[in-house]
């Protein structure tokens, strides 16, 4: 492995100890997707294929990044933290009252309580994809180079609103906006294929006339790889980004119920000393 991309690993392995942290004293959570999608945030805001910058978060020239599956806002504070958006203290607030960090990000315009780095509010799934394609068709008017990234769970691609937003992305041709679906095939239920299949997801979306990518969502190489060609493509872009859900803790691992449990004091222990092992073996 590369040093730059072992460098980025050792991260991803903290920032899955910082969730599980954050979890567990806020005894509520969800570690399943937000421990499968920790490589990949990892590669956007520390690896910086995301254009931006903390100092400035209203920079503009920066790349947008709309998270529709809220509920792995675990994830997204603690990498945010990580890149210097705010103080990694503040992650204990987790879910507590009047933290800025809730159980779903949200997004206050022009107040004091705002957090840094968080573009859209979310919590009801299905409903981030429209919003980044709002942003993009306004870039697209004003004619700015920014890039608009939308985040999305498998789940949600069984909400009618999702695949309004793919016509309304086709019909414009929004091809400043990319779209990534956390492809572990899990929801708070069961597996997706129980819950309501997807079918082949991939030809339905190139059959929309996406270009449509597949990645490894823990091989950062192929998460550089396929992001990168994402940005330099002329036409709409879908990422489907393999994960294991749980990813990292044995017993959490592709386990549907873990989309949303909290680990007791002995689970806890467990996960983390699992996490280090793997954290100090690329020291």
């Amino acid at each position: 492995m590369p040093a730059d991309y072992k460098s980025l690993s050792r991260i991803s392995w903290q920032i899955r100890q910082d969730i599980l942290a954050m979890i567990y004293q806020a005894k509520s959570g969800h570690p399943g997707g937000s421990l499968g999608m920790t490589d990949l945030f990892v590669s956007l805001f520390i690896g910086k294929l995301l254009r931006h910058d903390p100092k400035r978060p209203d920079w503009e020239k920066r790349d947008y990044f709309f998270l529709s599956n809220g509920h792995i806002s675990p994830v997204f504070y603690a990498t945010l933290a990580k890149a210097g958006f705010f103080s990694k203290t503040e992650l204990m607030t987790f879910r507590q009252l009047n933290s800025r960090l809730q159980g779903h990000p949200h997004f206050i315009f022009n107040s004091n309580h705002r957090l840094a780095g968080v573009e859209n509010s979310s919590g009801p799934l299905g409903q981030g994809l429209s919003q980044a394609a709002g942003m993009a068709i306004a870039l697209k008017m004003d004619q700015k180079k920014n890039k608009v990234f939308c985040l999305m769970s498998d789940g949600e691609q069984q909400e009618g609103q999702i695949w309004e937003a793919y016509q309304f992305i086709i019909h414009h041709k929004l091809d400043n906006l990319i779209g990534i679906i956390d492809y572990n095939q899990i929801q708070i239920s069961g597996k997706t294929k129980d819950v309501m299949g997807l079918g082949n997801l991939k030809l339905k979306l190139i059959s929309f006339g996406f270009k449509v990518l597949d990645m490894d969502a823990h091989d950062f190489q192929d998460i550089f790889a396929k992001i990168e060609q994402a940005k330099n493509s002329k036409q709409p872009t879908i990422i489907l980004a393999k994960s294991v859900p749980g990813k990292g803790v044995s017993f959490m691992e592709n386990d549907y119920r873990w989309h949303g449990r909290v680990p007791s004091e002995s689970e806890y222990q467990q996960a983390v000393k699992e996490l280090m092992i793997k954290e100090k073996s690329l020291v």
